[in-house]
């Protein structure tokens, strides 16, 4: 666990592109809201989390919301893209760009489905019908990541505060507690929380390798269990035809064939002399 002070982390590669590609979004809708603020009012409908368009088909929009931010202020996706920079860059050097992408967007797409299931609930006036926007969930994810693995570390707020990471977690995510319980932006507020419990769920309760290793390695064990089957199968259909024809030969219970002129071995549970199938 580190415990030095946190500054600038470098500019790692998978979060340099998710900020050139916010950044670039951002400056076209800005270019657009200026010429053209019915287009924008467009693509927010379409590429923003909109849960009733979710239910009936856009899913795409559970993860193209992330990359639209309003237009109206700048801090939205100042604070947005720094925390990407500052807590994002820091577990892409230990994690690797894949796992730490898989991270992201696990509390994104996470942060996306906690936001339409509650505007279905119509709490605190939340409607199926208003866009959401912003990499707010895959934030807060990071943020809670970040206490979590590094809760000791000091965080300089405004480059003279310091703060320990689990603190500065535990702090943000109760701003967006008491954001959504009061009624003020319930609805993005709930996509923040949504985010910080995705994020909570991935380090607690999924493989530490990551969603992607674990579901190949999934993959692969069930496949060759199948195929061990398949082997069972085949050797016991080939062990009756033998027996009629009067011949000796058989195979062992995993499928593997025995020589009868060989002595019989005991299995060592590694299925005599099969080999690993894949």
């Amino acid at each position: 666990m580190r415990t030095s002070s946190f500054g600038f982390p470098p500019f790692t590669p998978a979060v340099k592109k998710l900020v050139y590609i916010n950044v670039g979004v951002y400056l076209a809708m800005w270019v657009l809201g200026a010429t053209s603020p019915g287009t924008v009012d467009k693509i927010a409908l379409y590429f923003g989390l909109v849960p009733i368009a979710v239910v009936h088909g856009y899913l795409w929009q559970l993860v193209t919301y992330s990359f639209i931010h309003s237009t109206t202020s700048v801090f939205h996706i100042l604070f947005n893209m720094l925390a990407l920079w500052m807590f994002g860059s820091t577990l892409e050097q230990d994690w690797g760009s894949r796992r730490f992408t898989e991270f992201y967007f696990f509390c994104v797409v996470g942060a996306g489905l906690v936001t339409v299931a509650m505007a279905y609930t119509h709490l605190l006036g939340m409607r199926t019908d208003v866009p959401t926007v912003g990499a707010s969930g895959g934030i807060y994810g990071l943020i809670v990541a970040f206490g979590i693995l590094y809760a000791e570390m000091r965080i300089f707020i405004y480059g003279i505060f310091p703060i320990k990471a689990k603190w500065f977690a535990i702090i943000w995510v109760g701003i967006a507690l008491l954001g959504t319980l009061g009624g003020s932006q319930g609805i993005a507020n709930v996509a923040h929380l949504g985010g910080a419990l995705f994020g909570y769920i991935y380090l607690k309760m999924l493989p530490r390798r990551g969603m992607q290793i674990a579901v190949s390695e999934g993959y692969f064990g069930l496949r060759n269990r199948y195929h061990k089957w398949k082997r069972r199968q085949a050797a016991k259909k080939f062990e009756v035809y033998m027996r009629k024809h009067d011949r000796n030969e058989y195979f062992d219970e995993h499928g593997n064939y025995r020589d009868p002129n060989e002595p019989k071995r005991k299995d060592n549970g590694e299925g005599g002399t099969g080999k690993w199938v894949n």
